[in-house]
């Protein structure tokens, strides 16, 4: 192997390690800035047009465009509530999988809920993640989120692991 071609795979590799880094850090963005009511760089995470398929308390369907709908989403009094008692939106480390411009993430999230003195699991789903890099780094594209209850669609979305 030449120096060039050396070269070249240890650029690819850097890349690589790269975009999964900056990934990480833009889906574990997501819950400080939703737990502060940063709205705006909330909903900027997103590309122009993406969209946030989530799960609503009353167990319906919602699916909200960025950037505006998903930013007003944390001013809905439910959240703000939850902010207000203390929570924490945490995303677990997903894995991902990179196609040059392109990226999926799968993994968990979890809210953890202050109640007196105690904290407790509030909330567990199961996240798919479509991603894109732009002029402004990478974006979420859309994310798929589902309670993990035990339902089929949860586990659909779970058994997305095995085509990343």
């Amino acid at each position: 192997m030449t120096i060039e071609e050396r070269l070249d795979a240890l650029e690819k590799r850097c890349r690589a390690a790269e975009d999964h880094l900056e990934i990480l850090n833009l889906l574990n963005s997501y819950g400080p800035l939703v737990d502060s009511l940063t709205a705006k760089e909330a909903g900027e995470l997103w590309v122009e047009g993406g969209g946030y398929n989530f799960t609503k308390p009353d167990g319906e369907p919602a699916r909200l465009e960025a950037p505006d709908e998903i930013a007003g989403m944390y001013s809905w009094p439910g959240h703000v509530q939850l902010t207000k008692t203390g929570c924490a939106h945490l995303t677990a480390t997903p894995k991902i999988v990179v196609d040059g411009d392109e990226a999926q993430a799968l993994g968990y999230s979890v809210v953890i809920l202050k109640e007196g003195d105690r904290w407790f699991l509030w909330r567990a789903a199961v996240n798919h993640w479509t991603l894109r890099r732009t002029e402004a780094g990478w974006r979420v594209v859309e994310r798929f989120n589902r309670p993990l209850d035990g339902s089929e669609l949860s586990h659909e979305t779970m058994r997305k692991v095995l085509e990343l």
